[in-house]
């Protein structure tokens, strides 16, 4: 028996202005279930945004405490970034995935939402023409970044990564890159909304395909060093964080410190370009803000600042210290976040001895891990069946076509989950199963 009667649901969505519940975007999910739950105090199992459910890093907050009170509050912070969170920031990326990019080219962004929306901006508008500068989406991915689209008028193309996984990516990729009409390719790894995560050989293949057709890989890392299949929580040791920069020059990484450090009310994060992309000149670029041309100052200077006007300079102070600490093994970021992978773990059981199956249970050589996000599937029905029918049980969550999907199935996140609420979701899947032979 359902526990919000179809009058209810159907209310809710309307005092929300939600026109379709089966598509509807993660806030208006989140309208809809904090409406039933206040109206009927039934506690909702919370599976729509992915908003960190730990607190935020001591750490990180002392660090702003202090530098606040030096009295930087009454100077505007520098648009490349203090040179505390650059250095930080370039030691970060050499400590856990070994890789060496110069502080110069480490850029604090308001988040990397901000960060998207900018490197959107300098990699399409570096081609001459614009009917070049596509955007390729490998989903399924965050449905945000092709609102970010939308609003700049950039084109953009899409493959849901399901059948292509290992060297079948390959042939994919080719055939999307072959007319020269892509500027840019974006991915998150791990991956939202499926938590899958690209092996060695699809990074390869990304970074291959890009120096061949001048293409710049833009790796969203939001969920950083969160495979919970291998032990990445040691700095300047093997295992390191998987990435396409092993495989090309043209590629720009987005360090969020939303997930890893809880810190998302800050909104911080980090654009990490590649050093011979940001030396690279474009002519179009040039020609467009009339000035050097050059990628990286261009992106700083002509476009970034733009944005933002700059990061909050004490959430840099904050972030710089907890990128300080990780690098000398003071902070384990990887263990503090290990709570989301046993919780996934805990839900995923509860869904599966229901009638659920995970919709992407698997990377090319191993099944995926546990994390932030999972995805489920129900015999029979559609995600949009699914969604809609999910949220009569007091249990909310987002279509997985509303990310590029082909797939039926819902996204689940695990960050609002607590302990007591672990019973209650058992009980209403039990339900929700035996409604639904």
């Amino acid at each position: 028996m359902r526990i919000f009667s179809e009058e209810l649901v159907s209310e809710a969505a309307r005092v929300n202005h939600v026109a379709d519940l089966s598509h509807a975007t993660i806030g208006e999910t989140l309208l809809v279930a904090q409406y039933l739950e206040q109206k009927t105090g039934i506690p909702f199992i919370r599976m729509d945004q992915g908003s960190p459910g730990l607190p935020a890093n001591r750490y990180g907050i002392e660090a702003e405490k202090r530098a606040l009170d030096t009295g930087i509050g009454s100077q505007y912070p520098a648009a490349a970034g203090i040179k505390e969170l650059k250095e930080a920031a370039s030691e970060f990326v050499k400590a856990f995935i070994d890789i060496d990019i110069t502080p110069r080219a480490c850029l604090p962004t308001v988040g990397s939402v901000a960060g998207s929306f900018g490197s959107f901006i300098a990699c399409c508008q570096r081609k001459s023409y614009p009917q070049m500068g596509k955007v390729l989406f490998i989903d399924p991915g965050f449905p945000i970044q092709k609102s970010q689209l939308r609003i700049l008028g950039i084109e953009w193309k899409e493959f849901d990564i399901f059948p292509y996984r290992g060297q079948a990516l390959r042939e994919k990729l080719e055939e999307e890159l072959k007319d020269g009409d892509v500027a840019a390719i974006i991915y998150s790894n791990p991956n939202n909304p499926a938590w899958i995560s690209l092996e060695e050989e699809e990074l390869q293949i990304i970074g291959e395909l890009a120096t061949r057709h001048d293409v710049i890989v833009l790796e969203d890392l939001a969920y950083f060093a969160m495979d919970s299949r291998r032990d990445l929580s040691h700095p300047y040791e093997a295992p390191f964080v998987r990435t396409v920069a092993r495989y090309t020059d043209n590629y720009i990484l987005m360090l969020s410190a939303s997930k890893i450090f809880s810190y998302a009310g800050q909104r911080i994060a980090l654009v990490c370009i590649s050093d011979k992309l940001f030396d690279r000149h474009f002519p179009a670029l040039a020609e467009r803000y009339h000035d050097s041309g050059v990628f990286g100052p261009t992106f700083i200077a002509s476009i970034q600042y733009m944005i933002t006007s700059g990061c909050t300079a004490t959430t840099q102070y904050g972030y710089a210290e907890m990128l300080r600490l990780s690098c000398e093994g003071k902070i384990n970021f990887v263990e503090d976040t290990r709570e989301y992978a046993i919780r996934a773990r805990k839900m995923k059981k509860i869904f599966c001895d229901n009638g659920f199956t995970i919709t992407y249970p698997e990377d090319v050589h191993e099944p995926i891990g546990d994390g932030f996000f999972f995805s489920l599937s129900y015999p029979g029905m559609s995600g949009s069946e699914l969604v809609r029918e999910l949220i009569h049980y007091g249990v909310s969550s987002i279509n997985l076509d509303t990310t590029g999907s082909h797939q039926p199935g819902v996204r689940a996140c695990t960050s609002r989950m607590r302990e007591e609420l672990y019973s209650v979701l058992e009980e209403r899947m039990r339900q929700f199963r035996e409604d639904h032979k």
